[in-house]
């Protein structure tokens, strides 16, 4: 199983792929659906339990959906994808 943390460092530290590119949804009680979504290019680091946007702290398990250049990378109901190697 792969989980969010592990794709969200994919997408940081792999050279043919932006971190910027990506679309996080994540739990957030009080927005639209209780989804909030966050550009990659939002995110300053990735910890071991929380990312960090701006000085907010967020952890992983908020996750919700991980979209890359249109495709769903993660989506909490489904099975878990890995990114492809291409």
């Amino acid at each position: 199983m792969v989980f969010p943390r592990e794709i969200l460092n994919e997408l940081k530290w792999r050279k043919d792929k932006n971190l910027a590119e990506a679309e996080i949804h994540i739990l957030h009680r009080g927005a639209p659906n209780d989804i909030k979504i966050i550009s990659g290019a939002e995110i300053r680091e990735l910890g071991r339990f929380f990312f960090t946007v701006g000085n907010n702290e967020i952890p992983y398990h908020r996750i919700r959906k991980i979209i890359y250049r249109g495709e769903i990378l993660f989506d909490f109901r489904s099975p878990v994808k890995k990114i492809k190697k291409d």
